[in-house]
């Protein structure tokens, strides 16, 4: 576990705090039922970005607080634990981009506006049904950009795209006449819109060099890790509250010794994953090559998430498949940002490219 300071306990706590009074996984329903495209409540975004959270890997020049990819992965933890659905991923991630990569006048732009919780940006990369950043055929000429994304999250609401093309990662107003949207209905009811640019503006970052693309997708790759943390984390503790209370043949669950070792296991399971996820969010505060560090983290987080949400839903029997219990969210969430960015065994392919095999 990462050795945090005062303020980033503070953070934490903040965050756990509200999340627990303000959004708990009945808030997440409401959203849910309410089927908009956005898929989040803009009006709890406001309060994130109100707390500054929206601004916390963002520079203090341009009005964040530039407290640190680590500090980000508490916030969003305790977001992934009572399922709060927002743009604050997506619009960090984007914001990484502009920060790596931007000219002084796009930052001067645009990062403020995204500090404020203003303007909801997002990353468009992939093309088809697969994570393949290999495969781009989005080209820029002449300033205009053209081409498709799929699954984009956020991209329902966004007003800032950041998008790979075949040179580089480009800016584009999400709210020009070349950019249409198209609405995809997942399984996490989230937000994960398929984009068509016909001759859409677009603004080169130019100065993040050939290796931007990989640094905003280790960025990426981590913050889901470290959402899928605390989904797994809050599975965990739900699930072995309800075998404390379930009594069968006349005994409480948790006194079966064969259900204990699974819990035993998956407690071990996610404090592995714990400590990958925040491995990856200090390299990245570190500095230098996170590209190891971000595929760890990611696939640890998909292996254990896989297995924790599964388990969840055995463990809790018939109730856990009903819409009346929570199980199903952790699942069906789970399972989408399994997918995002790499499954495991692209990731693990990845990783043993990097190192020579």
């Amino acid at each position: 576990m990462a050795v945090l300071n005062e303020e980033q306990t503070m953070l934490r706590d903040m965050a756990r705090e509200w999340t627990r009074n303000e959004s708990p996984v009945t808030a997440w329903r409401k959203v849910r039922d309410a089927d908009t495209a956005t898929g989040y409540d803009p009006n709890v975004y406001n309060e994130m970005a109100q707390m500054g959270w929206a601004g916390i890997v963002i520079p203090e020049a341009q009005g964040g607080s530039d407290f640190g990819w680590l500090s980000l992965g508490l916030v969003i933890e305790e977001l992934g634990r009572t399922l709060t659905a927002s743009p604050l991923s997506a619009s960090a991630v984007a914001a990484s981009a502009i920060v790596l990569g931007g000219s002084d006048a796009q930052k001067e732009a645009w990062l403020p506006k995204i500090a404020s919780g203003e303007l909801v940006a997002t990353f468009a990369l992939d093309e088809g049904p697969r994570h393949d950043p290999e495969n781009i055929k989005t080209q820029v000429a002449g300033g205009k950009l053209s081409g498709t994304k799929a699954f984009v999250a956020e991209g329902d609401s966004a007003g800032l795209f950041v998008v790979a093309a075949t040179d580089g990662l480009y800016l584009v107003d999400g709210n020009q006449a070349g950019v249409s949207r198209s609405r995809r209905h997942l399984t996490d009811f989230r937000s994960h819109a398929d984009l068509t640019f016909d001759a859409a503006e677009a603004d080169k970052l130019a100065n993040g060099g050939d290796t931007l693309l990989d640094q905003v997708l280790d960025r990426a790759r981590v913050v889901a890790s470290a959402e899928m943390l605390g989904m797994a984390q809050q599975a965990f503790e739900t699930t072995l509250d309800y075998l404390k209370q379930r009594r069968q043949f006349d005994q409480v669950l948790s006194t079966f010794q064969a259900l204990q070792h699974r819990m035993a296991g998956l407690f071990s399971d996610i404090e592995l994953m714990r400590s990958a996820v925040e491995a990856g969010l200090a390299a990245i505060d570190a500095g230098g090559d996170t590209r190891q560090a971000a595929l760890l983290a990611k696939t640890k987080a998909n292996e254990v998430g896989h297995a924790m949400s599964r388990e969840m839903i055995q463990l809790h029997g018939g109730i856990g498949m009903t819409d009346e219990y929570d199980a199903g969210f952790y699942l069906k969430r789970m399972r989408v940002l399994e997918a995002v960015w790499g499954n495991t065994a692209y990731l693990r392919d990845r990783f043993a490219r990097l190192g020579g095999y």
